[in-house]
């Protein structure tokens, strides 16, 4: 599994070319057709064992959340903009990497001593310190324009429990590696590992565009909020939706804010985890966003559906998922895979 490489790579919007120097030997000897877009996408073929097979895309995206540096202020502080969804409430103290180079920084706050709206955080009003004295020492070190990344390593917690960032969706890069170096499919594999998810999905439409596949899969990382509600008492967690569980098993999505998911395919990724018993479960909640919204109206149309890992914390430094659910959910891939010619994929 090359999850923790992924996981502690540095791929922020725009600029993932340390994920797809990961990838690439990963994948090489297990495809064909290995191509890299004008955005930074990768797409790759796994070829099927049989004449004519379906041709099935299975995306994942490598960009990860993070922030732009937008200048310096004259005491060496640098001020700074979101790069996709992040909450400004856990950025206070958290640990940065500027740049190429990957600098050390502290985000910084008003001490609580200090500050009477203790309520209410504003990336505006917020600076990372990297220790310079001044906006000349500042200058020489970051520019505006570089990019930030939390600083976060990878960590086995035990019981199966493991802590990273990036898992949305490095997990789903992780899970499309694992199924592109296993055994051949009776359908064509079109591998796309896109660029510029969190911004907009527009490394997915360039990869749909070219790809042409009949159907698609993405696998994403998704938010398992399966923990205490703090305004409950402890025996009752009532009142608040936890979207899916960890250990729970690979959530299909019904549809989100990009995309309804196409009914016959849902439909067959249920059967087909029932006749395999691979757990599942259903995301109950229908915000956010996939690279499916961007693929499933490509061309003239691409049947398309999602398969996420259930990850607690996701947009932070220190997400949480559990290997039970990675397993389950790279066998319901495979075996989705295998059964895929003889399944009816009825529209409704």
């Amino acid at each position: 599994m090359i999850l923790k490489q992924l996981s502690e790579a540095v791929g922020v919007s725009g600029k993932e070319d340390a994920v797809r120097d990961l990838i690439l030997p990963a994948i090489r000897d297990h495809v064909t057709n290995i191509r890299i877009d004008p955005l930074g996408g990768v797409s790759a073929l796994k070829a099927g064992t049989r004449a004519g097979a379906l041709r099935v895309m299975i995306a994942a995206h490598m960009d990860e959340i993070g922030f732009v540096v937008r200048g310096i202020d004259g005491d060496g502080l640098i001020r700074f903009s979101p790069v996709g969804g992040v909450d400004e409430r856990i950025l206070p103290g958290l640990r940065v990497r500027l740049g190429a180079n990957l600098l050390s920084g502290v985000i910084i706050w008003t001490p609580i001593h200090q500050n009477r709206d203790q309520n209410s955080v504003k990336i505006s009003s917020l600076r990372i310190d990297i220790g310079a004295a001044n906006k000349e020492e500042a200058s020489g070190k970051v520019s505006p324009g570089d990019l930030v990344a939390f600083e976060s390593a990878f960590l086995e917690l035990g019981g199966g429990m493991l802590r990273g960032k990036s898992f949305d969706d490095r997990v789903g890069c992780s899970l499309l590696v694992d199924v592109l170096q296993a055994e051949a499919y009776p359908v064509d594999v079109l591998a796309a590992f896109t660029v510029q998810e969190e911004i907009g999905l527009r490394g997915a439409r360039v990869a749909a565009q070219r790809l042409k596949p009949d159907l698609a899969l993405i696998l994403e990382g998704t938010t398992a909020h399966d923990v205490p509600n703090p305004n409950s008492t402890l025996d009752d967690d009532t009142g608040v939706n936890p979207t899916c569980r960890v250990t729970g098993g690979p959530a299909l999505s019904f549809m989100d804010r990009s995309m309804i998911a196409h009914p016959g395919l849902l439909a067959s990724l249920k059967e087909t985890a029932e006749a395999a018993g691979i757990p599942y479960q259903y995301k109950t909640q229908l915000g956010g966003g996939t690279d499916g919204g961007a693929v499933h109206v490509s061309n003239t149309g691409v049947p398309t559906a999602v398969i996420s890992m259930p990850c607690r914390y996701i947009h932070s430094p220190t997400a949480l998922l559990h290997q039970a659910d990675y397993d389950s959910t790279l066998a319901l891939i495979k075996a989705f895979l295998h059964r895929l010619p003889a399944l009816n994929l009825r529209a409704s």
